[in-house]
């Protein structure tokens, strides 16, 4: 399944190089094929702890619908044991509305991703001296400074 995704975001011109896909678009077929492998954690260059290690994190990427096909296709996430959603109420396949594409596909609509950081309500909790405040979370920080 990861290489056919992959395979497919190559056609599209979508696959791309670098960390951080910041070095273009892959070109060479071979170069697709390569990062395929390492994604599905079948690169005979890799030790088997590091191919177990780069599988999981395809996993993790996919599931939460960062891949590029799942972006342009507009699909939110694959669901648990790598399931397609279906249910309206899990926002896939059958739901009605329209579905989200682009780079913002794999966000949740309802949170405001804007306004203010992790670093400054941390710094407005420790002005108010909320205790715990070093291990909580941004979403945490905000519901602590209600």
């Amino acid at each position: 399944r990861t290489m056919g995704r992959v395979m497919h975001e190559f056609k599209h011109g979508e696959l791309k190089r670098g960390p951080g896909g910041k070095a273009g678009k892959v070109k060479s077929p071979r170069q697709a094929v390569a990062i395929a492998l390492k994604e599905a954690g079948a690169s005979k260059y890799q030790s088997k702890s590091e191919n177990i290690r780069n599988r999981a994190k395809t996993e993790r990427k996919e599931a939460r619908g960062e891949t590029a096909q799942q972006g342009q296709e507009g699909r939110f996430h694959i669901g648990a044991r790598g399931k397609r959603e279906s249910t309206p109420a899990m926002g896939g396949g059958n739901a009605g509305g329209k579905k989200m594409q682009g780079r913002g596909a794999g966000l949740p609509r309802g949170r405001d991703w804007g306004g203010t950081t992790k670093r400054e309500l941390y710094a407005r909790a420790r002005e108010r001296g909320i205790p715990g405040r070093s291990k909580m979370s941004k979403r945490q920080l905000e519901n602590a400074l209600r």
